[in-house]
């Protein structure tokens, strides 16, 4: 951290200190609430899948492409916010399904990625060539930063752990535009890619846009093929992560696609004025109608601003070539930033503040190694209370109420920014003050601001053991109301009909007016029951529901239809129960009109049906399957024409002069072959290309780059503090 450190610490020990201490700083707001980081859709949507899949693939099911009982969010390969493809993913999901306590397991994953973060953060920063100590106090400010923590780490899971990928691919990179391995940019490129969110895959693309631009300036041919090449084999993995996604568009309804600007989660430039103030909550339009954050969303590190009047600006001017990349990403995502609150697949521009933020961050690590100036010291003093006092005048003006959280803020900022500037002067101690000033701020902000009211509390029991003690019922459920929110059903060994998805499955969705959460209306009790063209038969019947729960505040009074029974009542809920069992228990044939001998679906993807039938009269199969695209059904080898049915339920004719045989039913994502062959392609080649250019000429480019890209040697002549 100063010159005693690099000179006491080798680098790798000071990566494990930066790794321990986030890790120790994490457990910070789990204390504060213990529901912190299983919040919104973390509670509601990844972690009982995560519980789910991990009780799958330990029990050796794989490739996770189709979970048939979870119907609109079963569509695991389409979904693809699951990162079925990502081995690090299903290395978690694996540990997650060993936990009883949701919440503990929450903990233990997005610690693990708060700390990957910080170490990614830190070695991008080295880098560029900056100082173990500001690379180690950036990487540990970074994953504290507000909309880190209090949005990716506390609700939107898969968003942390695409931008940790995307960090580490934009290190690789870097490493091999100074001569490293093509190898390993590929590999953390596909680990973002197939995390299955699209920010993931975005950030790639701008993070190696801004690295050929800066190596196009440079007139290095041969690196900048290299990166070409290394983009071009991370592209060929996205037909296996979107093909499937684009392949049922037809069948799906996405909310927020296209263009648009609500103001929904769109910052304005003047928010990023407040980065360093611990207590602002912006005026930013939330969920929940309202204009303000309930958290500090556009909150990044407490000593940037203060610090910035004492910062060697001349070197940006003498070093730009060298960080051309950093300025390309940060402008890029600066634009992104600023709306529209809705462009295609990616909405709430306020998600792209934390690259925003890493830019600033490498920038700043880069300026605070030359150390600081002393030159002027009255000036920058009086510069630096201006930035303080106007700091606190703009949060106060925002929120009044909150006038003593903001005073104590600023006097934080005022004596950390004091104690650093000694420190500096005095030639060691910079970044340790800074560290010590991100722990002080994590512990005021999460005293302050607990949990994210911004988003939802479903208000239910991470305890899958209690869960499982309360489900309300058995079998196929139909949930009226939301009384178990997203994918809560799956941890209760219930078949819960409503499910959590980021795309809806239209003609269902409509039949029983049931949202993206799972929750559904009044409405849809009387729909379920409703005759359908297929002989009469309801939605219900049709379904294979065996239990409905209603909650009584969506429907107060609610009695058994024929074939039902009221089986449980209380202030909250109503219970009913079919009284005959389901017809062909061993697999999901839900309605035929030919004599069934024998149906079983081995697994969600396969299906056999035996029957029998007169010749001459066609026939049909009706199953409690939602018509996905990619279902082919066969008769004896003989292809079958498949389609939609009442509430787009899977529907297969049968010709009318077949009179028994089995229809094979079976399904695979559209683009599944051509996704995997360009992924194993894309994999051989990398491995190929990385070694080929291990033998070639680039060899002492790589022995060079054993050393940071572009040094940056610290001053420690009088008046110019070593850091």
């Amino acid at each position: 951290m100063t010159t005693l450190v690099r000179r006491s610490f080798p680098g790798p020990l000071v990566a494990a200190g930066v790794v321990v201490t986030v890790l120790l700083l994490a457990q910070v707001p789990f204390l504060r609430n213990r529901l912190f980081y299983a919040w919104d859709d973390s509670a509601a949507q990844f972690l009982p899948m995560w519980h789910h899949l991990g009780g799958r693939l330990t029990s050796g099911q794989w490739p996770l492409l189709l979970e048939a009982d979870n119907w609109m969010g079963g569509n695991l390969a389409a979904e693809a916010l699951f990162g079925i493809w990502n081995p690090v993913n299903l290395a978690n999901y694996a540990l997650v399904s060993s936990f009883d306590d949701l919440a503990l397991a929450a903990l233990v994953v997005k610690s693990e990625f708060l700390a990957l973060l910080a170490l990614g953060t830190y070695l991008l920063c080295r880098e560029y060539g900056t100082g173990r100590g500001p690379a180690a106090a950036v990487g540990i400010a970074l994953p504290f930063s507000g909309f880190t923590l209090y949005y990716d780490a506390a609700s939107w899971a898969s968003g942390l752990m695409a931008f940790t990928w995307v960090v580490f691919t934009w290190w690789a990179a870097r490493r091999l535009v100074g001569g490293g391995s093509p190898l390993w940019p590929f590999v953390f490129g596909a680990l973002a890619v197939t995390s299955g969110n699209p920010y993931g895959l975005l950030g790639v693309c701008v993070v190696l846009a801004g690295l050929v631009v800066e190596t196009w300036l440079r007139r290095d041919r041969v690196v900048l093929v290299r990166l070409l090449v290394v983009g071009a084999l991370v592209g060929l993995l996205v037909p296996l992560v979107y093909l499937p996604l684009l392949g049922t568009s037809e069948v799906t309804v996405r909310a927020g696609q296209g263009f648009a600007s609500n103001g929904l989660l769109m910052p304005r430039l003047s928010d990023l004025l407040h980065l360093s103030v611990p207590s602002h909550l912006p005026l930013i339009r939330t969920f929940a109608d309202d204009l303000r954050l309930t958290v500090p969303g556009v909150y990044f590190a407490w000593f940037v601003v203060p610090l910035l009047p004492w910062l060697r600006w001349e070197l940006l001017r003498q070093r730009w070539r060298g960080l051309v990349s950093v300025f390309t990403v940060g402008l890029v995502y600066l634009v992104l930033l600023l709306g529209p609150s809705n462009a295609w697949m990616f909405r709430f521009p306020l998600r792209h503040v934390q690259v925003v933020f890493l830019a600033v961050g490498v920038l700043f690590a880069v300026l605070l190694t030359a150390g600081l100036r002393f030159d002027h010291v009255r000036r920058r003093v009086l510069v630096t209370a201006g930035v303080l006092v106007l700091s606190a005048y703009l949060t106060f003006a925002a929120g009044t109420w909150q006038w003593q959280r903001h005073l104590v803020s600023v006097g934080l900022l005022a004596v950390g920014t004091a104690l650093a500037v000694f420190r500096a002067r005095a030639g060691r101690g910079v970044c340790a003050v800074l560290v010590l000033g991100v722990a002080a701020t994590l512990s005021l902000q999460t005293s302050w601001f607990p949990r994210n009211w911004d988003v939802a509390d479903y208000g239910f029991s991470r305890s899958v053991s209690v869960l499982r003690a309360e489900a309300r019922g058995s079998g196929t459920t139909f949930p009226v109301g939301s009384l178990d929110p997203g994918n809560v059903g799956l941890v209760t060994g219930n078949a819960s009909v409503g499910s959590y998805t980021g795309m809806s499955f239209r003609a269902f969705a409509a039949a029983t007016c049931m949202d993206y959460k799972g929750a559904t209306c009044a409405d849809s009790l009387r729909r379920i029951f409703t005759p359908t063209e297929l002989d009469g038969r309801t939605l219900a019947d049709l379904m294979r529901a065996e239990t409905i729960v209603v909650q009584r505040d969506v429907l107060p009074d609610v009695a058994a239809p024929p074939g039902w029974q009221l089986t449980d009542r209380t202030d909250t809920r109503v219970v009913l129960r079919r009284i005959a069992p389901i017809e062909w228990p061993e697999g999901r044939l839900a309605h035929a009109t030919v004599e069934v001998g024998r149906d079983v679906s081995p697994d969600d993807r396969h299906e056999h049906v035996r029957f029998t039938k007169p010749r001459g009269r066609p026939g049909t199969l009706v199953f409690a399957r939602l018509a996905w695209p990619g279902y082919r059904a066969e008769l004896d080898g003989a292809h079958l024409t498949t389609r939609q049915g009442p509430a787009g339920l899977l529907v297969v004719d049968l010709p009318a002069d077949a009179e028994a045989g089995e229809v094979r039913l079976t399904w695979a994502p559209p683009g599944l072959p051509l996704g995997i062959a360009l992924a194993l392609a894309s994999l051989l080649s990398a491995l190929a290309y990385a070694a080929i250019t291990r033998r070639g000429s680039l060899d002492v480019v790589s022995r060079q780059s054993r050393t940071p890209s572009c040094p940056i040697v610290p001053t420690s002549s009088a008046g110019r503090a070593e850091v």
